[in-house]
């Protein structure tokens, strides 16, 4: 049997699936990553995004979940009923290269400027996670990246950080009212999945999270949703009873009218978690901040000293 050239640390299978990745190089203890199911791309990206007027959708009920980005005046629009099982979108908008990315298990809807210096990368699911959460790979160096941090952490790039782009999970109404020209991106029919389907049928309620190995928070349930903007989270019942909460100069905001993405079988079912906006006050006002809408157990994962306000 041939030697692995990474040492025993690094399964033989991941050097032969990925024969392009360094494994020599890494920010993480190898032990910490395990894999989701699906193989190297089983979770396939869409790369070639097509879209539509939001005018003419028709299928896509008011509550459902997408994550709105806009940039230089373009807005676009990524249901959750196709990322969920897509998990990335490689797309252009005016002009800027990003990645749209969504991990179920998370719930992180997370929208990265897909420029690294000079280089433009492109991105895929390596089928792996790290803390539940979906670890990516570029097709330009095949290092692997932590997706709710942005972070490099195995192979040629490991310690370079993707810059987070500002953009809301909303329902869908929100997202038309504000932006009615916007485009959608639609399903191509050469994928053939269930869109509008949750395969993580009462994930959400779960007592405990789906393949996650490590330490769970104390005094509070680890699958609570909460709103994390750098080191500090609110959990979404302290933010849904006063509806609006001031912290220095970020403005934070609830309300009702979005279904969970990861409770009933259909998407459009599934309870009220309500909308957050992370707002930032700035001299010519309030600006769009970069937030995530995860689980409890999440921000405790990846920010074990980080404050969180609960009731």
């Amino acid at each position: 049997m041939a030697q692995n050239p990474f040492g025993d640390d690094v399964p033989r299978s991941w050097v032969a699936e990925w024969p392009d990745t360094d494994f020599s190089i890494s920010a993480i203890k190898f032990g910490e990553i395990q894999s989701g199911g699906p193989p190297k791309d089983g979770i396939p990206s869409i790369d070639k995004p097509q879209f539509t007027h939001i005018d003419s959708v028709k299928t896509i009920p008011g509550t459902e979940p997408v994550i709105t980005l806009t940039i230089g005046g373009e807005t676009k629009v990524y249901p959750l009923r196709i990322l969920t099982w897509h998990e990335i979108v490689n797309d252009r908008i005016a002009g800027v290269p990003v990645a749209v990315t969504y991990c179920p298990l998370c719930n992180a809807g997370i929208v990265f400027d897909a420029r690294l210096g000079d280089a433009e990368l492109t991105f895929g699911t390596t089928g792996k996670l790290r803390n539940s959460d979906l670890v990516m790979y570029d097709r330009q160096t095949e290092t692997w990246w932590q997706q709710f941090s942005g972070e490099g952490i195995v192979g040629q790039l490991t310690g370079q950080v993707l810059k987070m782009l500002p953009s809301r999970m909303e329902a869908f109404d929100l997202a038309k009212a504000r932006h009615p020209d916007a485009q959608v991106l639609v399903a191509k029919s050469t994928f053939s999945r269930p869109y509008g389907s949750n395969p993580y049928v009462g994930y959400d309620t779960s007592v405990r999270p789906f393949l996650y190995a490590g330490d769970l928070p104390e005094d509070i349930n680890p699958m609570m949703r909460v709103v994390v903007v750098d080191g500090t989270a609110w959990t979404l019942p302290y933010l849904k009873k006063r509806e609006r909460v001031t912290a220095d100069d970020l403005v934070l905001s609830w309300s009702a009218g979005q279904n969970s993405a990861l409770d009933t079988r259909y998407i459009y079912k599934g309870r009220d978690v309500g909308n957050v906006t992370v707002q930032r006050k700035t001299d010519s006002g309030l600006k769009d901040e970069i937030y995530h809408v995860t689980f409890a157990f999440v921000f405790h994962a990846f920010h074990p000293e980080g404050t969180l306000f609960k009731d």
